[in-house]
């Protein structure tokens, strides 16, 4: 069974926010630091040059965190709207359906087309052919788009068969004897396809484990190299390319894959510290702009 290409293994992801640490310590420097700190002033000039084309903008820790909407996050995507930019928001949290999804996004104030969100989970499964079978290590965002893909569901609680690829991603139902079956088809034959590589999943109390622990244990179980959907992998960037050509600017709490997706896609990122990097700390990436949130962008690209 064949997917869309070969990706990169997990450490990939690592060098690569590494070289962007460095590039990030010897190009925006304090500038980076200084424009963290006023709030409302970019590392860099020229933000007011973002207003065109579509915007791919994270969720959690841009929009919300853990489902909860960040002040003012809302009205900024509808300012962006407004002067005629579109928004593709690009996710890779994997455990949420995408029903679930759009429920936050009106929460938090948001509106959004049908077209308008991508997921790791929609990554992972554009991965697999249509009627090959997957045992789903992930929660129901994942089973979601595996049946949307024609793909055939197997239970990650039973010993049934080989199935074509194990497809983990985060999930608050995983077990020791999840991990035992999981690896163990691997082992016998099945491709081990992770959602997404992020160690850690931004919320209001602290970063918690994210789908790149459990990919990891699984991986380390089986002893093989994962195949990678979510940013800043090859799939998710090709799903991005099919939903918008004209790409302005990613814009991400997360600088090892919102930043590398930034790359990958050749335009520029923007980070905001209302997630995983928050004001005060390293840049840890090189970003061409660098705000205290969502709301402090905008406001430098459209006007308050």
């Amino acid at each position: 069974m064949t997917g869309i290409c070969q990706h990169e293994p997990m450490a990939s992801a690592s060098a690569s926010a590494s070289g962007a640490a460095s590039g990030a310590a010897s190009g925006a420097g304090a500038g980076a630091a200084s424009g963290a700190g006023a709030g409302a002033t970019g590392s860099h000039g020229g933000a007011g040059s973002l207003a065109v084309g579509t915007w791919v903008v994270d969720l959690d820790g841009v929009i919300w965190l853990a489902g909860d909407p960040i002040e003012g996050a809302g009205a900024a995507v509808g300012r962006l709207q407004r002067a005629g930019v579109r928004v593709l928001f690009a996710t890779n949290n994997a455990e949420p359906t995408d029903a679930e999804l759009w429920g936050r996004l009106a929460r938090a104030g948001v509106t959004a087309g049908a077209d308008d969100l991508v997921t790791s989970a929609h990554a992972a499964a554009a991965m697999l052919a249509p009627g090959s079978t997957a045992m789903s290590v992930g929660g129901p965002g994942v089973h979601e788009a595996l049946r949307s893909r024609g793909v055939r569901v197997l239970s990650a609680r039973d010993d049934a068969g080989v199935p074509d690829a194990v497809v983990v991603g985060l999930t608050h139902d995983f077990t020791y004897d999840v991990l035992r079956v999981a690896a163990t088809a691997v082992r016998r034959g099945a491709r081990l396809i992770g959602t997404n590589d992020d160690p850690t999943h931004p919320t209001p109390q602290g970063l918690l484990p994210g789908s790149g622990a459990l990919v990891a244990a699984v991986a380390t179980a089986a002893e093989v190299v994962p195949e990678l959907a979510g940013k800043p992998y090859q799939p998710m960037a090709e799903l991005v390319r099919a939903r918008a050509v004209d790409v302005t600017v990613v814009v991400g709490d997360r600088p090892a894959t919102d930043g590398v997706l930034a790359q990958r896609l050749g335009v520029p990122y923007a980070l905001v510290r209302s997630g995983v990097v928050r004001s005060g700390d390293p840049a840890g990436s090189d970003a061409e702009f660098d705000y205290v949130d969502l709301a402090a962008l905008v406001d430098a690209v459209v006007g308050p």
